[in-house]
């Protein structure tokens, strides 16, 4: 590691134990609408009522509603249709998937395409992550579609404080490197202070731990097997079935899911739940 991603480092994780770094915030909507959802009384109509605040959202809902992977024989057009059509739960996670799309941009126009580059990256482990729950386990899909998205957003943080240091952020392999090494522990800071769940919140860390043995599948190890697939489809030498957690998800039937174009076509129809 250069000098300078060695001070860095040590400079984030100081600010990280003082509760110095400024942790980004979910969109005021994504925060109304998980806030809601969490209320065992809510109901259709009351948590339609939050998301029509945002008309931008209520359109890709509605749109995610006549997706391929979700339409049914009559079109929805109706927002309440619409989220009674998905349920409360897979709203509530999708609509805040969605709207974390605005945080993923910057003033400077470096740190704006890196920004968007990890958005996009979330967006592909997102569509793997759904496809790979639907099919072979009996984990929520809509959860491991939000562990996707969230995987990464240890790096937000990292990238605002690169817009203030200008020796970091042109140097490309420096700030790969200090990313990569505390984007994790970042990552699962935020999702805590957001009050996710518990088996969302360590996703961010645990998804890294090739060799962990949680009791039973999770949805660390749905994205972990889901960034391996994406490794392999660009090309690199990936031992998918030799990770605990490909047998954990059962994945043992599978000796060639890298390959496999019915499981693709699948991804591809869960990307269409992200615009």
């Amino acid at each position: 590691m250069t000098p300078l991603a060695e001070k860095v480092v040590q400079d984030l994780l100081h600010a990280i134990d003082t509760d110095r770094v400024v942790l980004p915030t979910l969109p005021e909507v994504a925060l109304k609408v998980r806030e809601a959802a969490e209320d065992p009384n809510v109901g259709v109509a009351e948590l339609s009522r939050v998301i029509a605040m945002d008309a931008a959202l209520t359109a890709r809902l509605i749109k995610v509603v006549n997706s391929p992977l979700l339409r049914t024989s009559k079109e929805i057009t109706d927002l309440q249709m619409a989220v009674g059509r998905l349920g409360i739960n897979y709203t509530a996670n999708l609509a805040t998937g969605l709207a974390m799309q605005q945080m993923f941009q910057a003033t400077s126009d470096a740190v704006d395409r890196k920004m968007r580059e990890v958005w996009s990256q979330g967006t592909e482990i997102a569509a793997i992550s759904h496809a790979l729950c639907k099919k072979y386990t009996r984990l929520m899909a809509d959860r491991a579609l939000l562990a996707g998205l969230v995987h990464q957003i240890g790096v937000l943080p990292i990238l605002t404080y690169a817009e203030e240091e200008e020796g970091l952020l042109a140097n490309a392999i420096t700030l790969d490197q200090v990313t990569a090494l505390i984007h994790p522990q970042i990552g699962e800071r935020i999702l805590k202070v957001w009050d996710f769940p518990a088996d969302i919140a360590c996703v961010p860390r645990e998804y890294l731990a090739l060799q962990r043995q949680p009791a039973a599948a999770d949805y660390a190890d749905i994205v972990q097997v889901a960034t391996q697939l994406q490794s392999a489809r660009q090309g690199q030498t990936v031992e998918l079935l030799a990770l605990p957690a490909a047998k954990r998800l059962g994945l043992h039937n599978q000796p060639n899911l890298e390959q496999d174009p019915t499981f693709w076509d699948a991804v591809e129809q869960s990307r269409t739940l992200l615009g």
